[in-house]
């Protein structure tokens, strides 16, 4: 008389997850990390917080358009956030993880490369997400009045981040750790004071504007603006600034990052 064993399979099943499942662990465990990271709050949530309450607080820089200082500076304030998180604070993290070897490491894995970009990709814009919903509240209870096409709004976020990520990906891919790092805060700071997060563009010189409306920056906080505090349509200008940066940017991280 035969018996059945009933007993657990303790046997080992060799093979990787599937990708999927993979991509959504990774995409968790950069989140996790991100939101772990003292500096990177400060840059991704405390500094755009503090700058969109004390420039709506106190009238240090004319702005333009119509309504309240608020109704200028919040959509300003929502792309440099874009890019606190895409670029700044993408390419430092991802700088030293290639110098200490975990992109290597990570690299080796089951989990594809792409995956493994894609995943980055998926925690910036949780965080991005987070940092939407934290500065829109803030920006509501001071008075700001947001009108103008939704979709319109997502398609400048997202095409920002896809040309501030290429561009984060490829300085964090190409140059040393501590070069990143340091390239990554100028840059951060410069296209803060030059890119019309907080002072309007036409505070410059007409031969200047010119130049600075091409940075992805100026072109989303344009863009933004133009939707939210004017209800204009969608902006096509603007968003084929963003769609060109993003292809290049996109296309050189590609081809240039090193994963050693």
């Amino acid at each position: 008389m035969s018996t059945v064993d009933h007993s657990p399979d303790y046997s080992p099943r060799p093979g990787a997850a599937p990708v999927g499942r993979m991509l959504l662990a990774q995409t968790a465990f950069e989140t996790k990390m991100l939101l772990r990271n003292g500096e990177q709050l400060l840059l991704t949530v405390v500094i755009p917080t503090v700058l969109l309450v004390l420039f709506s607080a106190v009238d240090i820089v004319a702005v333009d358009g119509p309504g309240k200082r608020v109704d200028f500076l919040a959509p300003g304030l929502l792309a440099l956030a874009v890019m606190s998180t895409a670029f700044t604070g993408q390419a430092i993290a991802t700088g030293f993880e290639r110098r200490y070897g975990v992109l290597k490491r990570l690299g080796a894995s089951p989990l594809p490369r792409w995956a493994l970009l894609t995943a980055k990709t998926g925690c910036v814009l949780v965080t991005e997400a987070l940092q939407v919903a934290l500065l829109s509240v803030i920006a509501l209870a001071l008075g700001w009045s947001p009108q103008g096409n939704v979709l319109a709004v997502l398609a400048l976020l997202v095409l920002g981040t896809a040309a501030f990520s290429g561009l984060g990906l490829l300085m964090a891919g190409t140059l040393k750790a501590e070069a990143t790092l340091a390239a990554a805060n100028l840059v951060f700071i410069l296209l803060l004071l030059a890119g019309g997060v907080i002072v309007p563009l036409s505070k410059f010189p007409a031969a200047v504007q010119s130049v600075l409306e091409l940075l992805p920056i100026a072109a989303l906080s344009d863009g933004l603006r133009s939707v939210l505090q004017t209800g204009a349509g969608v902006p096509w200008a603007d968003l084929g600034i963003l769609g060109g940066w993003a292809v290049l940017g996109l296309a050189a991280a590609a081809r240039f990052f090193r994963w050693e």
